[in-house]
């Protein structure tokens, strides 16, 4: 029961998140640059897609960045320390800031990535990521072939991770919308708490002519389905006039009746920042590696992703994505 009177101070925030640098056995850029587009024709392959779904359209393979739908799913545990944070935090009401901090984070390594598209898995086809230094090991499957359905299931001392994913998208001849349908879960297990939530719509402009940009928009709703006491929502706000609050992310922790007991704010490809502003950092972007525009816009982690060293061909089953010749 809520108590009358003054609300209480919120809980102090560890320092802001500091995550160790790559690791100088992995590799910091890719094997080749990305290939040139050629006399491609974008419009020329999509002008009888308009208004359709592109899952089923055939795309030229330069239009791919070398990674697939499964690791991308991956690329949402970068910055997995905040669930380690939210398993050790004791106040319900600061790990609900800390998963809410997790979930905006998943969209920070799309921002330079508006050119290329990932490659399309095809059924039954999978990808597993062992990271001792980050204390967690992952597994994904293409589960379904149409329409086309990812799982992923991360597990460590401290959470497990898993959700199910299908892409519904449709091009609107100078956009390109992707609607995520399913659900995100996150279980950590020292307490019991289970949270879950959506995904926020994705939009990719100017996909025939000028700069391509990537913008997300929509509510996330987080709960804990363990305990009601807080919920989080926040709200992924879609770009104004000449780019006005365009990648700004607002949100509130609030009470079982509704009452704001935290506030959010920040920039998905950024950071999030708790309380008035300018705040207390909860959580901040990496930054990017030197020559990032020559790698696809790819983040440390993600360059680390389709790396294929001698070890892991000797014990990765022939299903593994990154066994993809085309890929490759």
């Amino acid at each position: 029961a809520e108590r009358p009177g003054p609300p209480a101070d919120p809980p102090p925030l560890e320092p802001p998140l500091e995550l160790p640098g790559p690791d100088p056995r992995r590799r910091s850029r890719l094997p080749a640059p990305p290939a040139p587009s050629g006399d491609v024709s974008l419009w020329g392959l999509l002008r009888s897609s308009v208004g359709k779904d592109l899952s089923r359209v055939a795309l030229p393979v330069q239009l791919n960045e070398p990674l697939n739908t499964l690791q991308r799913l991956c690329e949402e545990l970068e910055y997995s320390a905040l669930l380690d944070r939210a398993s050790r935090a004791r106040d319900p009401r600061q790990r609900m800031v800390y998963v809410a901090a997790f979930a905006v984070s998943a969209y920070a390594s799309t921002y330079y990535r508006a050119g290329c598209k990932p490659f399309n898995p095809v059924l039954g086809e999978t990808y597993e990521c062992v990271r001792p230094d980050r204390g967690f090991r992952f597994i994904s499957e293409q589960v379904s072939h149409h329409p086309p359905v990812s799982a992923c299931h991360a597990e460590s001392e401290n959470f497990v991770f898993w959700q199910d994913m299908r892409w519904k998208n449709k091009f609107w001849g100078k956009s390109l919308e992707i609607v995520p349908v399913g659900t995100v879960n996150v279980q950590l297990p020292r307490t019991g708490d289970h949270y879950e939530w959506n995904k926020v719509t994705t939009c990719i402009h100017n996909v025939l002519s000028g700069p391509r940009w990537i913008e997300h928009y929509g509510e996330v709703l987080i709960r804990n389905t363990r305990d009601a006491s807080y919920h989080c929502k926040l709200t992924f706000c879609k770009a104004r006039y000449w780019g006005a609050g365009a990648n700004e992310v607002q949100g509130a922790v609030l009470s079982r009746g509704g009452a704001a007991v935290e506030r959010l704010a920040g920039k998905w490809h950024e950071g999030l920042h708790r309380g008035p502003a300018p705040g207390l950092c909860v959580w901040r972007a990496n930054p990017m590696p030197r020559d990032h525009e020559r790698n696809y816009g790819f983040t440390q982690f993600a360059l680390e992703l389709n790396e294929l060293t001698p070890e892991l061909r000797r014990v990765l089953p022939s299903t593994d994505t990154r066994l993809r010749p085309d890929q490759r």
